[in-house]
């Protein structure tokens, strides 16, 4: 069977490189051609664009850069038209997907939506398009099964999130070698996750950075997001005295105290890792002010929505500044809010159900394809 898989940044890429490996194992003869990353690449697909090429990030950026958008939205058509697969699968991503879905049912192509849409958050009119353009949808998030079917009568499928998936087949590391390979010296590791897209990391990390010499008792690793230049990350570094790893963020929380996270799919990986964290967010006045009025949240991370209560402190636009992040930082480097914070990550691991993600959601695909 010939697939096409749409994925449109890092965290798409890790999942979607997952599923493609768990439809492998299902279809033998699989034909995988992809939007995505290095991850999916290695699994096996046919790379047809990077997602480096695709990430706009937030309304302003995205109007800025619509004619770019559109051209690649337009590519991707015909680019699916020529492959002609017998499922189109798309992995979170939805501004773009959704429009590729609506022109692909028109034409005839089975629909499948891994990493729902988080329309719960905003957009919910989306239920719509999605009731019409997508044929089967596998939700990642407890609660999304109810919101689906209770309250907008769309049968989907849980399959639990495939982030634990992801920790659980990675390969284990000796912390020695892994520490004398990048150069790291024994004080406890304070991890630095600014996001995966160059605008992002260019607002987050230089605050970020700030926090430095305030705690001389630990070391700052930067984590480097796939599909970055190096280059680009020296620049904002500068001559300020911190490690930078790239492509090994699992290795680099798996031996980390704790960790600066900006706000996504990041967020939640952090916690399975046991890491206490900051959660940061600051996107430009436009961006933030047009999500303020539009987002109807209490949180903006994954963790504190997952358990509908903050777990982890997020400190968001304004609030994100120096004092603040200090502060912050402080606190879950203490024992007693530490505790608290691990205690609470026992509770959102079992709230997520476990694992079998991706090969419940490739048994899933090939079995509708089989019918």
């Amino acid at each position: 069977m010939k697939y096409y898989i749409i994925a449109g940044e890092a965290s798409g890429d890790l999942h979607a490189a997952n599923l493609i490996r768990a439809i492998q194992q299902k279809d033998a003869q699989a034909n995988i051609r992809a939007w995505g990353g290095d991850l999916m690449e290695e699994a096996g697909a046919n790379l047809v664009k990077h997602y480096r090429d695709l990430a706009f990030m937030g309304f302003w950026e995205v109007i800025t850069n619509l004619t770019t958008i559109l051209k690649n939205i337009s590519f991707c058509k015909k680019d699916i038209e020529e492959f002609q697969p017998d499922a189109l699968i798309f992995i979170d991503y939805p501004g773009f997907n959704m429009r590729i879905a609506k022109w692909a049912k028109a034409i005839g192509i089975p629909t499948h939506y891994y990493i729902s849409p988080q329309i719960w958050a905003w957009k919910e009119n989306r239920i719509k398009a999605i009731k019409r353009d997508i044929d089967h949808m596998y939700v990642i998030l407890p609660f999304e099964k109810d919101f689906y079917e209770n309250k907008h009568q769309f049968p989907v499928h849980f399959v639990r999130h495939p982030l634990l998936d992801a920790i659980k087949n990675r390969d284990e590391i000796c912390v020695e070698e892994f520490r004398k390979q990048h150069q790291l010296s024994d004080l406890p590791i304070i991890a630095l996750l600014p996001g995966s897209r160059k605008q992002e990391i260019t607002k987050m990390l230089d605050l970020m950075l700030k926090m430095t010499p305030h705690f001389p008792n630990y070391q700052f690793v930067i984590a480097g997001a796939p599909g970055q230049e190096d280059e680009f990350y020296q620049n904002l570094i500068g001559d300020r005295k911190v490690n930078f790893i790239k492509n090994k963020t699992y290795d680099l929380l798996s031996v980390s105290e704790a960790a600066l996270v900006t706000s996504g799919t990041a967020t939640l990986e952090t916690a399975l890792f046991n890491v206490p964290e900051v959660v940061c967010y600051k996107g430009s006045f436009i961006s933030y002010h047009i999500a303020k009025r539009i987002i109807q949240l209490s949180y903006i991370s994954l963790v504190n929505l997952i358990m509908d209560r903050e777990v982890v402190k997020e400190l968001i636009q304004d609030e994100f500044n120096e004092k603040q992040l200090r502060l912050e930082l402080e606190k879950i480097l203490s024992e007693k809010t530490r505790n608290k914070i691990l205690n609470d990550y026992q509770l959102l691991k079992q709230k997520l159900g476990g694992e079998g993600a991706s090969e419940k959601t490739a048994k899933l695909i090939v079995e509708s394809l089989q019918n």
